[in-house]
C-alpha cells in the first residue's frame, strides 16, 4: 500500500496542540526524511543535522546496516518476555562486557530508567544509606529518583520532596568533593561531560579523586555516560579515557541505534548483590533494539569510527577556538572533545539556534547561552565548516530585542 502524502505542517502542529500534553516547547521544524548527517523537512529543504536527536542517531539517518537489520528482525518476534531467552540480548551484553571490562549488564528502555536502576543497585551496596553526591548543572533524568540527582532547581522544585538526600557540588572542585563525601554517602553520580549543564568536561584528576573518595567510605561511583558514551568523545567509554573504573556506568541514547534502549554496566562489587525480583522491566532489552545495538556497536568499534571521531574532533576544536578569537566577544568559551561541543555565547543561545536553523543547521542548546553540538559520527567536515561560517555571520548581526 502506498504511503499517504505528508500532511501540512500547520495541521500537524494543530493536532499536537489539541491532543498532546504540553511537556515540550516544540520548535516549528518538521523533519520527514534524511540520509547520513542530513535531514529533509516537509518542504524539501535540506539541513545538516548537528544534534543527532540529542546524541541518539550516532550513525546518522537511514544507515544501511541498521535498515537491513531492522528489516530482518521485523520477520521475527517483536517482543520476548524477560522471563525467557532471546539471543540478541545475550550477544549485546557479551560485547558490552568485553569492551567495558565490567562483568554484568542490565537492559532497560531509556537513560532515566538506567539511572533509576543504578540508584537501586547502589542501595544494595550500602544498606541503610540514602545520601547521594551529584553535580551542579548535572542532568540524569526526570523520573523521581533521577530527578533527585539532577542539579537544576527549575526541574526539581515543583516536585519536592524527592528521593533521599542529594548534595550538589561544583564540577571539578576536588576540595568540595572530599569534604562532602562521608560515611553516610551511598553513591557519587557524575556525568564525565555535563551535557545539559553546558558541555563541561570533568578532569582526570577529579575523576580519580571521586574514585578515591568513594573507596574511602565504601560508596559507589556511578558514571552517567548516557550522552557522552559509546564513542562520542573518540573513545568508546569516557571512563576508559579518564583512567578510572566506576562501579556502575549508565548508557542509552545511541546504544539502540534509534530505538529505545538503556543499559547499566555493573561492576564486580555490585553485580553479585542483585538478586531475582529486586529489579526488572517488561520491555527492556527487546529483540529488535538489541539487534540494532549490536550493529551500532560493531559499526562504531569495528568500522573504524573512533579514530575518525578523535581526528575530526581535534580539527573542529581548533576551528571553534579560532572562531572564538575572531568573534570579538561573541563567543565566550568553547568546551568539549570528539563530537561533543559546547559553544558559549554572549547572547541568548535560543535566538542563535533559530537563526542557524534558518541557514540549514540543526543544533541544540544547554543552559541559556550555550549551543550544544552532538552531530552524528558520520558528519563530514564541510558540514562543520559551514556551521562555523553560518555562526560567524549570525554573530556579526545585532542581537534581536526580546518582545516583553
Amino acid at each position: 500500500m502506498p504511503q499517504p502524502p505528508p500532511e501540512a505542517p500547520s495541521l500537524v502542529e494543530k493536532r499536537d496542540a489539541d491532543n498532546i500534553l504540553g511537556t515540550y516547547k516544540r520548535t516549528p521544524f518538521h523533519p520527514l526524511s534524511g540520509k547520513g548527517a542530513k535531514l529533509v523537512d516537509a518542504d524539501g529543504k535540506v539541513y545538516w543535522d548537528l544534534l543527532a536527536g540529542i546524541a541518539v542517531n550516532a550513525l546518522g539517518h537511514r544507515h544501511p546496516r541498521l535498515v537491513k537489520a531492522l528489516r530482518e528482525e521485523a520477520n521475527h518476534l517483536l517482543h520476548v518476555s524477560n522471563l525467557f531467552f532471546h539471543p540478541a540480548q545475550g550477544l549485546l551484553a557479551e560485547r558490552l562486557t568485553q569492551l567495558s571490562g565490567l562483568p554484568r549488564v542490565f537492559f532497560c528502555n531509556s537513560g532515566t530508567e538506567a539511572i533509576e536502576a543504578a540508584v537501586k543497585f547502589t542501595r544494595l551496596a550500602a544498606p541503610g544509606r540514602s545520601r547521594m553526591i551529584a553535580l551542579e548543572g548535572g542532568f540524569h533524568g526526570r523520573t523521581m529518583g533521577a530527578l533527585a540527582l539532577t542539579g537544576n532547581e527549575d526541574y526539581r522544585t515543583p516536585f519536592l520532596p524527592l528521593v533521599g538526600e542529594t548534595i550538589f557540588l561544583p564540577a571539578n572542585d576536588i576540595a568540595a568533593l572530599e569534604r562532602a563525601v562521608t560515611p553516610d554517602t551511598a553513591a557519587i553520580f557524575l556525568e564525565p561531560i555535563l551535557g545539559e549543564g553546558g558541555i563541561v568536561p570533568l578532569t582526570a584528576e577529579y575523576a580519580r579523586a571521586a574514585r578515591a573518595a568513594a573507596d574511602r567510605v565504601g560508596a559507589a561511583l556511578v558514571f552517567d555516560e548516557i550522552q557522552s558514551g559509546l564513542g562520542r568523545t573518540g573513545h568508546l567509554f569516557v571512563f576508559q579515557e579518564l583512567g578510572v573504573v566506576p562501579d556502575l556506568v549508565t548508557l542509552a541514547k545511541p546504544v539502540g541505534g534509534g530505538l529505545p534502549l538503556g543499559v547499566v554496566l555493573v561492576g564486580a562489587r555490585i553485580a553479585p548483590l542483585v538478586k531475582p525480583g529486586q529489579h526488572g522491566t517488561t520491555f527492556g532489552g527487546n529483540p529488535i533494539a538489541c539487534r540494532l545495538g549490536l550493529e551500532t556497536l560493531s559499526e562504531i568499534v569495528d568500522g573504524g569510527l573512533l579514530e575518525g571521531i578523535r581526528e575530526t574532533g581535534e580539527w573542529f576544536g581548533k576551528k571553534l577556538r579560532n572562531a572564538k578569537k575572531r568573534s570579538k566577544g561573541g563567543i565566550v568559551d568553547v568546551r568539549g572533545r570528539g563530537l561533543m561541543w559546547g559553544v558559549e555565547l554572549s547572547r541568548d543561545a535560543a535566538e542563535v539556534q533559530k537563526a542557524l536553523l534558518a541557514k540549514g543547521f540543526v543544533v541544540g542548546t544547554s543552559r541559556t547561552k550555550v549551543l550544544r553540538l552532538l552531530p552524528p559520527y558520520v558528519v563530514p567536515r564541510p558540514a562543520l565548516s559551514g556551521f562555523i561560517k553560518a555562526l560567524e555571520e549570525i554573530l556579526r548581526e545585532a542581537p534581536k530585542e526580546k518582545v516583553s
